[in-house]
Order: C-alpha cells, then sequence, then structure tokens
C-alpha cells in the first residue's frame, strides 16, 4: 500500500529558494508515488518519447538543455531517482542501483510508453539499461553516455576508491562534507571556466543535509558493491542486437577513461560513436549543442519511414 503525504513535495521548497533558476529549469513538476518515497519528473512536450536517466550525484537538470530542445518535437520525459534532485529522500530507502532500476521500471510500466528512445549516463547507464533488457520490445533506439555495464572489480581506482568508500573517512566525506556534488562533480566537468557557481548550486543544494545524502553515498558504495548485477546485465546484451546504439563519449572523464568507450564498442553490434574530445564526465554539461545535434541526427537517420 502507499504512503499518504501529507506535507508538500520537495519541488515546491526547493523550487522557492533563491538559489534556483527557473528560467534554467522552466518545467512543471510531476511525482510517481512508490511505497518509499514520492519521485519526481518532468513530463515536456508531445510525440514519441525520448527518456532521459541520470546517474549521481546528479539529477533531472543535468538534462534541461537536452528538455528544451527536443520537447518542441517528442514528448521528454526525465525523472529524479528517488533520494536525488527533487524526489523524497528518505533515510532508510534502498538506494543501490537494483531499487533504482525497480522503480524505474514501475514508473514506466504505469506511463506506458512505446518506441523509447533511451539516452543514459552514468549510474543510469545500468539502471536505464535494465529496463530496456527486461522490455526490449518498448525501445526504439539507446543513447548511451559515459556510462557501464559490467564489474568493475579489477579497477584499480575503482578498488582505491571503494577501499576510501568504506571507512569512516568515506562516510563522513559523503555525508557531513556532501563531497560528491561539491567536488567530485566539479572534477567530471572539463570546461571549468564555462561552469558558472550558479549551476552548480543546482547540484549541491537539492542535498541540504547529512539526512539527505544518504542515496549519495549507497550508489557509491555500489560501484562494486554491486558487480555481479552489472555482469548479470552485460550478459543480456544481445537483446538490444536490432536496436540502433549511439555512443557519446567525453574523451576527458577523469572517472570512465576512453578504454570504457572500447568495451562498449567491442560488446555491441553496431554502434555509432561520437567522440566528443573537449568534454569530461559530464558532458550534457561540457557539450550540450554538440550532444543535441548528435542525438537529432541519430533519432531521425534511426527513425523508419
Amino acid at each position: 500500500m502507499k504512503k499518504p503525504y501529507s506535507s508538500p513535495p520537495p519541488a515546491v521548497e526547493l523550487k522557492s529558494k533563491s538559489w534556483f533558476n527557473k528560467e534554467a529549469y522552466p518545467f512543471t513538476s510531476h511525482y510517481f508515488s512508490t511505497n518509499e518515497g514520492r519521485m519526481h519528473y518532468i513530463d515536456e512536450g508531445k510525440g514519441d518519447p525520448i527518456v532521459f536517466i541520470h546517474g549521481t550525484p546528479s539529477w533531472s537538470f543535468l538534462y534541461r538543455h537536452l528538455i528544451k530542445k527536443f520537447s518542441a518535437t517528442h514528448r521528454c520525459l526525465a525523472i529524479d531517482h528517488l533520494g536525488f534532485g527533487l524526489s523524497d529522500k528518505p533515510a532508510q530507502a534502498d538506494y543501490r542501483p537494483q531499487a533504482h532500476a525497480r522503480r524505474l521500471e514501475q514508473w514506466l510500466q504505469q506511463l506506458e510508453l512505446k518506441d523509447i528512445t533511451l539516452v543514459v549516463h552514468d549510474f543510469g547507464g545500468p539502471i536505464g539499461l535494465s529496463y530496456a533488457l527486461r522490455h526490449p520490445e518498448k525501445i526504439a533506439r539507446v543513447v548511451i553516455a559515459n556510462s557501464w555495464l559490467w564489474s568493475l572489480e579489477h579497477e584499480a581506482s575503482f578498488r582505491k576508491a571503494d577501499k576510501m568508500l568504506n571507512s569512516w573517512l568515506g562516510k563522513f566525506l559523503y555525508l557531513q562534507v556532501n563531497l560528491s556534488p561539491k567536488v567530485l562533480f566539479k572534477e567530471g566537468i572539463a570546461k571549468k571556466d564555462k561552469f558558472s557557481k550558479d549551476i552548480h548550486r543546482h547540484y549541491i543544494k537539492v542535498f541540504p543535509s547529512s539526512s539527505s545524502r544518504h542515496a549519495l553515498y549507497q550508489i557509491a558504495l555500489s560501484l562494486l558493491g554491486a558487480s555481479s548485477w552489472y555482469q548479470e546485465l552485460k550478459q543480456q546484451l544481445p537483446r538490444l542486437k536490432e536496436k540502433p546504439v549511439l555512443l557519446l563519449w567525453g574523451m576527458k572523464d577523469k572517472y570512465f577513461n576512453p578504454t570504457f568507450l572500447e568495451r562498449w564498442q567491442q560488446l555491441l553490434a553496431d554502434p555509432k560513436t561520437v567522440y566528443l574530445q573537449d568534454a569530461g564526465h559530464f558532458i550534457q554539461e561540457d557539450a550540450a549543442e554538440q550532444i543535441e545535434a548528435a542525438i537529432a541526427t541519430f533519432v531521425q537517420k534511426e527513425t523508419p519511414a
């Protein structure tokens, strides 16, 4: 049974804050209720659906440029995972990527979408592709940006990060200091001189207290902690072999280097690839116009006459 909500949803409170730029994010808020809390999402425009799935520590704000661009011709949907963005942030919820995937499936099944163009990034890769692999008949095409779908246990940098995360220091930095949006997000930007403090605040301020940051910490622990699940998904990739795939890759990504892109190119049958030479991990901030053009071309070319 779904829990009732007697207080205003988080988006109402956060959108009224002085730091919230309504011109940057002018969209109408919608909500999907689960047993664990209310999830916020954007639903703009009409036409064939484009569904945008974010990772950490981002939220639907990351896709604001793409939503503005494509809502003129498509129905654009972007959800904030539970614990992120303008969604509820219950401290005791399950924030593993498997749980995010389960809630995403519930949301998409309720909307009864078909012919979906699925756009995934970072943790949004395994979360979103989990739905695509379970429901390939609903997917028209897939766009993958700086993500992965395999175990990271053999990656030295991620083993080192996991050791820190599982220490008292890692928990302190994530819950008390708000390390992920304050520091790690900005490190994922290549064009720091063009990334304003005003925009950065939209990633920081949605996690205002230690009690609101459990999703950030738990999903970080899942980089290695959910390795077996990633491997299971990788084995199912042939289910998407008939689907057109576009790979968008920020070549200055400090977290997912070009070997991750090469792995995708080996795993997928015939992906189209766009190399974003001057973009970091968060390509949506570094190269918005380039990825808009790439997705527009991809959707047009991969749509049957």
